[in-house]
C-alpha cells in the first residue's frame, strides 16, 4: 500500500530563536514528528529561518567589515541557515527515531527555489530581517542600496523582498531520498532564492514565504496534505477562531480582508494555493502540540478543496 505522503511546515516555536533555545526545541519538535512517523506517513519537513538567518546575517557582515571584505549575499546566509537548522532537526529525529527501536535514515536537503525577476515583490521589500540597529547603521544600510524600517522606541531594521516560489530545483533529490524510505528535510526557511540566467542559478537578495514554498513543495510531490505547525491553535478572521474552510470560502475572506495580514493571510493563502492544484488534498493549521489530533480532524483550522 502506498504511503500517504504529509509536508510538514515548521513554524518558530518549534526551533527557537538563538542556538541554545533551537537544541532545546527541537528535541520536543523531533518527538511530535517520530509520533506522525509511527502512523505510517511519508514525512516531508520544512522550517522557517527568520531568527536564524538574522543572526547569520549580522555575524557575517560584522565580521566582514572588521576586516575589510564583501558582505556575504542574503542567499548564502538562507543557505547557512538550512545546514544549521537541518543538522539539528536531522539529528533530533534521528535520535527519536531510535529511542524507539526504528532504524531509518534522516536526511537534509541544501534546496534552491527558483524565484521570478520581474515578481512585483522586489519593487516592494516587506520581509523584516536582522536585529535592530541605530541610525547610523541604518544610514549605512541605506548607501548600499537596502531598505530599512524604523520601529518607533525599538530602531531601525533591515527589509527584504519577498518573492513567490516557482520552482524547487532540487524536487527530484527530494523524491528519490523519498522512495529510499528516509525522513527529508528539504526547502527551510522557504528555500535559497535563486533567478536563473541561462544554466546559471544566481542567488536573489530576498526571502521566500515558507508556508508559499512548504505549499509549492506539497503541490510538486503530490502530497495528500499539507501541516502547518504554529504556537497558536487555530487560524482567526475578525479575532473569531475558524475549524474548517473550503477554498471558495477561504478566497471570499481574504478578499474581503479579514485575515491578518502578516500572521494569517500567508497561511491561508498558501494552503488554498495547494489544495486548490490538485484532488483529495487537505491543508491543516494548528498548534505543534496537537499535531497528532490535528492529522485526525480533531483540532486546528482544516482547508480543503
Amino acid at each position: 500500500m502506498k504511503k500517504r505522503k504529509i509536508v510538514i511546515a515548521l513554524g518558530g516555536n518549534a526551533l527557537g530563536k538563538n542556538v541554545e533555545e533551537q537544541q532545546e526545541a527541537v528535541e520536543h519538535t523531533a518527538k511530535v514528528i517520530v509520533d506522525l512517523e509511527q502512523q505510517g506517513y511519508d514525512l516531508i519537513i520544512t522550517h522557517g529561518n527568520g531568527p536564524q538567518v538574522g543572526m547569520i546575517q549580522s555575524a557575517m557582515n560584522e565580521y566582514a567589515a572588521a576586516h575589510s571584505e564583501a558582505e556575504v549575499p542574503l542567499s548564502t546566509g538562507v543557505a547557512m541557515s538550512q545546514g544549521y537548522i537541518g543538522y539539528d532537526l536531522q539529528n533530533g529525529i534521528r535520535e527519536e527515531l531510535l529511542n524507539r527501536g526504528i532504524y531509518r535514515t534522516v536526511s537534509t536537503v541544501l534546496t534552491q527555489v527558483i524565484v521570478d525577476p520581474y515578481d512585483e515583490a522586489f519593487y516592494t521589500p516587506t520581509k523584516v530581517l536582522g536585529r535592530y540597529m541605530n541610525a547610523q547603521e541604518a544610514n549605512e544600510e541605506r548607501k548600499k542600496g537596502n531598505y530599512v524600517i524604523e520601529e518607533p522606541g525599538k530602531g531601525f531594521r533591515r527589509v527584504v523582498s519577498a518573492p513567490n516560489p516557482v520552482k524547487i530545483v532540487e524536487l527530484d533529490a527530494v523524491k528519490a531520498l523519498l522512495d529510499a524510505n528516509q525522513v527529508v528535510i528539504a526547502a527551510g526557511g522557504g528555500g535559497i532564492p535563486v533567478m536563473e540566467q541561462g544554466t546559471k542559478l544566481k542567488g536573489a537578495s530576498a526571502v521566500i514565504e515558507k508556508d508559499y514554498t512548504a505549499a509549492k513543495l506539497a503541490d510538486m510531490l503530490d502530497a495528500s496534505t499539507l501541516l502547518i505547525l504554529t504556537a497558536r491553535d487555530q487560524m482567526e478572521a475578525d479575532g473569531k477562531p475558524i475549524d474548517a474552510l473550503t477554498s471558495e470560502e477561504a478566497i471570499q475572506l481574504m478578499d474581503e480582508g479579514h485575515f491578518d495580514e502578516i500572521t494569517t493571510l500567508p497561511k491561508i493563502d498558501a494552503c488554498v494555493s495547494f489544495v486548490t492544484s490538485g484532488e483529495e488534498r487537505t491543508a491543516i493549521i494548528g498548534n505543534l502540540d496537537d499535531a497528532y489530533h490535528l492529522i485526525r480532524g480533531r483540532r486546528g483550522t482544516r482547508i480543503t478543496k
